[in-house]
C-alpha cells in the first residue's frame, strides 16, 4: 500500500460562519472525518491534513478581494477561524491525521506542498520518508487549494486523484476548469462534484 491521504483545508473560515465560506463546507469536515476513521490504517498508508496558517500574507488579504488572488481575511495564525472544523478536529487529535502541515505564514501558498509540518517538513518530503507514491486529495476548496495541492502532487512525481465527492468547490464554472486542468496534467479524478 503506497497511498496516502491529504487533507486540505477542512477550516472554520472556509466552512458556513467563517470570513470566506464555501457552501457545503461543514457537511464536508463530517463526512471527510467518516472517511478518515474508516481509512485510517486501511485504505492508505498515511493521512495528513494541511491548515492555511496565516501571519502576514501580503497582497492575499484585501479589503477589496477578487476572490481569485485576494481574499478576505481569514485563517490567521492563533485566530479560530484557521482551526480546524469542531466536525473533523476529532480525527486530528484522535490521532488518525498523522501530520498537520501549515501553509502561507508570508504568502498566498494555495498548495499544501508549499507547506511544513511543525519541525520544517516539506509534504513531498514527509511522504516519500514513508514510502507514499500516490495520493488522494480531498477537502476545501475543489477549485483552489484541493486544484493546487493537487496539480503540484504531479509535479513532485506523485500520481495523484481528486475525490471528488469529498470536495466542496466555490463555483461552478472555475470547479470545471479546474476539472479540465486536472486531465490535462494526468490528475485521476473519482465520484461526482455534489450537487449543492
Amino acid at each position: 500500500m503506497s497511498r496516502g491521504l491529504i487533507v486540505v483545508d477542512v477550516q472554520k473560515d472556509f466552512c458556513e460562519g467563517g470570513s470566506v465560506p464555501v457552501a457545503g463546507g461543514a457537511r464536508l469536515a463530517a463526512a471527510i472525518a467518516e472517511l478518515v476513521e474508516r481509512s485510517a490504517g486501511a485504505d492508505y498508508r498515511c493521512i495528513v491534513a494541511t491548515r492555511d496558517h496565516h501571519i502576514d500574507p501580503g497582497g492575499h488579504f484585501s479589503e477589496t478581494p477578487d476572490f481569485k488572488d485576494s481574499f478576505p481575511v481569514h485563517c490567521v495564525a492563533g485566530d479560530e477561524g484557521g482551526e480546524f472544523h469542531p466536525d473533523f478536529a476529532p480525527a486530528v487529535a484522535g490521532g488518525k491525521v498523522d501530520a498537520v502541515f501549515f501553509k502561507g505564514a508570508h504568502s498566498a501558498s494555495k498548495s499544501g506542498f508549499e507547506g511544513a509540518d511543525e519541525q520544517g517538513t516539506s509534504l513531498a518530503d514527509w511522504l516519500r520518508a514513508r514510502g507514499v507514491e500516490d495520493v488522494d486529495v480531498v477537502g476545501i476548496a475543489t477549485d483552489h487549494c484541493v486544484r493546487a495541492t493537487a496539480l503540484d502532487a504531479v509535479k513532485a512525481g506523485f500520481r495523484a486523484r481528486v475525490r471528488l465527492d469529498y470536495c466542496v468547490g466555490v463555483a461552478e464554472d472555475t470547479t470545471a476548469a479546474t476539472l479540465e486542468d486536472f486531465r490535462q496534467v494526468g490528475v485521476a479524478t473519482s465520484g461526482a462534484v455534489p450537487v449543492r
